[in-house]
């Protein structure tokens, strides 16, 4: 069962916050987002659409057996992708307003309405930037949906850093034959020894075909990843700065280290008509229980539908 968040708190006005630049503003320049889409047999395109938002080192391919099944379940459009990765542009700065900026320009040039904006880990910080922003329209979005992450300011893990520089180091070796992925493994092997994470970070690898000159590479601009770790680990709000009292979903991995009792306050703070679902995993809630993170995503949407009905 859903667990509804107590709302026994001061609310915190957007006028006491500190000089930000909105996502809107003219200096934040968003970028055109490739993606996938799945549109419902009677095809709608914009209405009450889903926009998936994917983690660091994701791909929207990640995503695709989910975005399938959230399609037909709720009967609506799902669309997914995000800056720097997949075959998205490559731009810097890698940072929240400007990914939020992405997401937001997205959603006004599909047109898309009632929308329900989902975001994991990194891509959870970017969605909750993007609902927090003073300068968005009230009626934009009707559902926001966040996993495993909270709004917290803090350091990029040096397991994620050590991921990212495993993958320095393998294109580095300028791998080019048949053998390549494994090879590719075994660097990985020596920070990650769970092989369904091999796997995802093996995910965008690109194999050139035989007899090309090309060398492996990621579908991810390392160099820019790379440079904004630091930016990649804050976020752009303090604490009661301001709100967003729209409604709101937490999925929480219970093994998870991102969102625990000392960070779930201020996530409450930010979002107090929120609730939070408990899964049992790790950080990659939808990966290790895609069945589950389904029904609850989808019971969520259905439930605001029913609220609107009532």
């Amino acid at each position: 069962m859903l667990r509804p968040v107590s709302l026994n708190r001061p609310s915190f006005s957007s006028q006491c916050r500190r000089n930000y630049t909105s996502i809107t503003s003219s200096s934040v320049k968003p970028v055109e987002l490739d993606y996938s889409e799945h549109i419902p047999p009677d095809g709608n395109r914009t209405n009450g659409a889903l926009v998936l938002v994917h983690g660091l080192l994701g791909f929207k391919r990640n995503w695709s057996s989910l975005s399938k099944a959230f399609s037909r379940d709720l009967n609506r459009p799902v669309y997914a992708d995000m800056r720097n990765h997949g075959t998205s542009p490559h731009a810097e700065p890698m940072d929240y307003p400007h990914m939020a900026a992405d997401v937001l320009h997205f959603i006004k040039k599909l047109g898309l309405t009632d929308v329900s904006l989902l975001g994991h880990s990194m891509g959870g910080k970017a969605v909750m930037t993007l609902a927090l922003d003073d300068q968005l329209p009230s009626d934009l979005l009707k559902n926001l949906i966040v996993v495993d992450i909270s709004p917290t300011k803090g350091r990029v893990s040096k397991t994620t850093i050590s991921y990212i520089d495993a993958l320095r180091q393998i294109e580095d070796l300028k791998l080019s034959d048949s053998n390549a992925r494994k090879e590719a493994d075994k660097v990985l092997l020596e920070v990650e020894k769970d092989p369904s994470t091999r796997a995802f970070l093996l995910s965008t690898l690109l194999v050139p075909s035989r007899g090309s000159n090309e060398f492996a590479r990621f579908r991810v601009p390392l160099d820019i990843l790379s440079n904004a770790i630091p930016d990649i680990g804050t976020f752009p709000y303090d604490p009661g700065e301001t709100t967003y009292k729209g409604r709101t979903l937490l999925v929480k991995g219970g093994k998870g280290r991102f969102v625990n009792d000392r960070n779930l306050p201020g996530f409450e703070g930010f979002f107090p008509n929120s609730r939070v679902e408990v899964l049992d995993t790790g950080h990659w809630v939808h990966a290790e229980k895609p069945n589950e993170f389904k029904d609850v995503v989808v019971d969520f949407i259905r439930s605001s539908e029913d609220s609107t009905n009532a």
